[in-house]
């Protein structure tokens, strides 16, 4: 189901034929150096995670992670933006992945200023965060292009190191 379209991105819910889009997305580089192995090495691997995380959170939030894809190109992913209520933390999150080949050409900030209209007007939501690696500055930089900004450093997930947690007020 589509639940936006930008200028140049149609926005939509992820379903599991997405799963082979999954095991490369979170196996790129940048996804393994600043989010993390999530183990995510077969389709099948990528349906379970998809059903227990992303499908889950639109079943219990009305709100979770979408696919991002070129108007021209509507059945090829290149992306995901959304937003995640995590356990770990007080106000949901927004977030966003790219496969390296569409990065730096402004379909995150893209993505990202739809999906935070979305927070405020549909989802009402009041206040948003996100959390990024200290050594991303790229998604640093996005965050605050965004308008967010640092409020502190947290360990939001077991075992894992310090990472920044910006927020905004929607």
């Amino acid at each position: 189901m589509v639940i936006a379209v930008t200028e140049r991105l149609v926005i939509s819910e992820i379903s599991i034929k997405e799963a082979p889009f999954f095991v490369q997305l979170m196996n790129t580089p940048g996804f393994l150096k600043y989010v993390g192995d999530r183990n995510i090495k077969t389709k099948k691997d990528a349906e379970a995670y998809l059903k227990t995380r992303f499908l889950k959170s639109y079943k219990d939030h009305g709100f979770g992670y979408y696919k991002m894809a070129l108007k021209e190109h509507i059945d090829r992913p290149l992306g995901v933006v959304g937003i995640l209520k995590r356990d770990t933390l007080d106000d949901a999150d927004v977030g966003f992945a790219l496969l390296p080949e569409f990065e730096g050409k402004g379909y995150g900030y893209e993505a990202s200023v739809e999906i935070l209209k979305l927070a405020k007007e549909k989802f009402k939501l009041t206040k948003i965060t996100a959390i990024t690696d200290p050594e991303n500055m790229k998604s640093i930089r996005l965050l605050e292009r965004l308008g967010m900004t640092f409020e502190k450093r947290v360990a939001p997930f077991e075992a894992d190191k310090e990472l920044l947690l910006f927020v905004k007020d929607l």
